[in-house]
């Protein structure tokens, strides 16, 4: 009896047992066979607009090989974007760089800025009080500004010496000539981060330095001890320092005055001076500190008012796609911003009418042109610029091509119109006295 009943009991067990096995096998098989499966995206992806491939092996090379072939999706370039929302006025505006009247913002600097929406302004010696004031008059024409969909350019001759714009209060920097004379780069790089802290105190952004004008005429009216010597590999030391020290402050510098001013005998400010020499004569002196410039990557380059008619017979240097287009642009191969010298300055003045000055500046190559003593001249080259392209003179890709530079140098610094004036005053002039003792140590 308990023999029968315990085989029984184990025969049931048995049975339980082989049921569970089959079940087990049941569910694996189940599982097996969804994962095999594609879900309905992955046969949607493989599939599409095709019947169902019976051959599992051949829909899974497909799935991989569409994997493997779907392009990248394409990065936003926020320069561009940032382009195409500007109107062909405010495109213009961008291309302008003008002077102001006075301490104070006034009401023509004020409606130049609203209606010619000008991308920069330099100021002048008579446009600089004290400290603060010139820091009032800098931040009320950011102020203005802030109704322009861009940051302005506020820009500033600090190159030392005798070219200085800033208050008595400030130490003073001295020349590059005397600077050049230590033949020590340290103290040229110094003497960048001490300008762009000078010019920080009261809020600029751009500084129309370091001048890479090789001094190679003693009777120079104009360049003089503005350069560092007479040396081109001086230059380029000294000046690359002095632009590395301005940039590490968040200054953006601007070399100048491409192809070389050093040679000349007129001053390009009261009328036009011309140099005899050939490309290969420059290339041996005047251009090895721009070359050296333009490998270090130079954010801005000047270009001077000075006829080369060996180069181009019938243009200025700042006038000349031979110049700019051919040599600057294309042997250099530099795709930064080119800014003009004054445009109001008696070598154009003198010789050519503002109009057709802007007209050819532009279809030279240059981005921004200077315009530093008149409002009515910077509405003259606002007005003109606009005529050209709806006329066809002028190409908006052409006008295009310059104010992507402009947009990609202003985004590459943040420059911003609520960016406000810093700096210790005290901290700086006894930072100054110190570096002047070391350079005339050497």
């Amino acid at each position: 009896m308990y023999t029968r009943h315990r085989n029984t009991k184990n025969r049931h067990i048995n049975t339980l047992q082989m049921l569970f096995l089959l079940f087990g096998i049941v569910l694996l098989l189940s599982a097996c066979g969804q994962s095999q499966k594609p879900s309905s995206s992955e046969q949607n992806n493989n599939n599409a607009g095709t019947e169902t491939n019976s051959n599992s092996n051949a829909g899974a090379d497909d799935q991989d090989n569409q994997q493997n072939t779907v392009p990248p999706q394409e990065e936003k370039d926020p320069i561009q974007e940032q382009l195409n929302q500007l109107s062909l006025d405010e495109k213009i505006g961008q291309m302008i760089l003008a002077g102001v009247q006075g301490t104070t913002l006034d009401a023509q600097a004020k409606q130049m800025i609203t209606d010619q929406k000008v991308g920069g302004i330099i100021f002048y010696a008579n446009n600089v009080s004290t400290v603060s004031g010139t820091a009032k008059f800098v931040q009320s024409i950011k102020d203005a500004n802030r109704s322009n969909p861009v940051p302005i350019f506020m820009s500033v001759d600090q190159e030392g010496g005798k070219v200085s714009r800033m208050p008595e209060t400030v130490e003073t920097i001295p020349s590059n000539g005397k600077v050049g004379k230590t033949k020590d780069a340290e103290l040229a790089q110094t003497m960048g981060k001490l300008l762009a802290r000078q010019i920080r105190l009261v809020g600029f952004n751009v500084d129309f330095a370091p001048v890479l004008d090789v001094n190679s005429n003693p009777n120079n009216p104009v360049i003089g001890d503005r350069s560092f010597g007479s040396s081109a590999s001086l230059v380029s030391k000294m000046g690359i320092a002095e632009m590395k020290g301005l940039r590490s402050e968040g200054i953006i510098p601007v070399v100048k005055h491409f192809p070389g001013h050093g040679d000349t005998s007129v001053d390009s400010h009261l009328d036009l001076p011309v140099v005899n020499k050939t490309e290969k004569q420059l290339a041996q002196l005047e251009w090895i500190p721009f070359e050296a410039a333009v490998k270090e990557q130079v954010e801005a380059v000047m270009v001077a008012h000075i006829l080369f008619p060996k180069l181009d017979p019938d243009h200025p240097a700042s006038l000349s796609d031979v110049i700019i287009g051919q040599h600057l642009r294309g042997k250099f191969k530099y795709d930064g911003v080119v800014i003009t010298d004054d445009l109001s300055m008696g070598a154009i003045a003198k010789n050519y009418k503002l109009n057709d000055a802007a007209v050819s500046t532009v279809q030279a190559g240059s981005d921004i042109l200077l315009v530093a003593h008149s409002y009515e001249s910077a509405k003259t080259i606002f007005d003109t610029l606009v005529s050209a392209v709806k006329s066809g003179k002028i190409s908006e890709s052409r006008i295009n091509e310059s104010v992507y530079r402009i947009l990609a140098l202003k985004q590459k610094y943040n420059l911003s119109d609520e960016e406000q004036p810093s700096g210790d005053l005290k901290q700086l002039n006894a930072d100054i006295v110190d570096w002047r003792k070391q350079v005339d140590a050497r």
